[in-house]
């Protein structure tokens, strides 16, 4: 056999192999991540649903999805381990930033509040703009333009049409 005809087959067992040994390294990562489920830790399962790690066995989780709600799940159908923060983030909505921890708290009551003299000079008296005219704003005379003008364009139809 000459060299040409042993090419395709060992670009094919080559394939073969690079495909077999990523797919092992992803099942190796999914099983360490499983390994690392503990108590307490977030967790989304593999059809999306949320929930806190209560108890783990050997092929099961316990899942704590609400108070009062425990589900058992097969340890294989847990998509992700979540981090605290993003677990929170997800659930709860609750954004944590690790830059800005403490809440900033003004020193009085007036900084939250408006002042007088800026609330007095904004003049609310005059009308907004927004566009629109009204009904008796119009003349008389456009009503009848517009009937005109849709009688030009052409109507639409249940679909009938003698084009085939």
């Amino acid at each position: 056999m000459s060299l040409v005809t042993l090419l395709p087959f060992i670009v094919l067992i080559g394939a073969m192999f690079l495909m077999t040994r990523s797919a092992k390294k992803k099942q190796q990562q999914a099983l360490d991540m499983r390994n690392q489920m503990q108590p307490g830790s977030g967790v989304r399962t593999i059809g999306g649903m949320y929930a806190t790690v209560k108890e783990v066995n050997e092929d099961t989780v316990l899942l704590d999805a609400a108070p009062g709600v425990e589900l058992v799940f097969a340890k294989n159908s847990i998509g992700a381990v979540l981090s605290d923060d993003e677990y929170n983030r997800i659930v709860h909505g609750i954004e944590h930033d690790l830059k800005n921890d403490a809440d900033i708290v003004p020193d009085d009551a007036s900084s939250l509040t408006e002042s007088d003299d800026s609330a007095a000079g904004a003049p609310d008296d005059k009308p907004v703009d927004l566009g629109k005219k009204d009904q008796a704003d119009e003349p008389a005379d456009e009503p009848v333009a517009a009937e005109a003008k849709t009688d030009e364009e052409p109507k639409k139809t249940d679909g009938d049409t003698e084009t085939k």
